[in-house]
């Protein structure tokens, strides 16, 4: 299942580079690209966990980069 979410605050591509490499090693992702100039996250996850990805994905991130939300809509 391939979704987009959207991303607020995310400060800088180094930022931005870190946070896909921590949600690729997340178990049950496919492929994730975050896109600083686009302000976008764009991941495949397996269909029955991407709920529990998601999750783990928002953790990820705010260890990263504390000020950035990613928009669950």
């Amino acid at each position: 299942m391939v979704k987009v979410y959207r991303l607020e605050d995310l400060d800088c591509a180094n930022c931005a580079a870190k946070m896909e490499e921590a949600i690729s090693k997340i178990d049950g992702v496919n492929s994730v690209n975050i896109s600083f100039l686009a302000q976008k996250m764009t991941i495949d996850a397996e269909d029955d966990k991407i709920d529990d990805v998601m999750k783990q994905a928002v953790k990820a991130c705010k260890k990263i980069e504390p000020d950035c939300t990613i928009i669950l809509k």
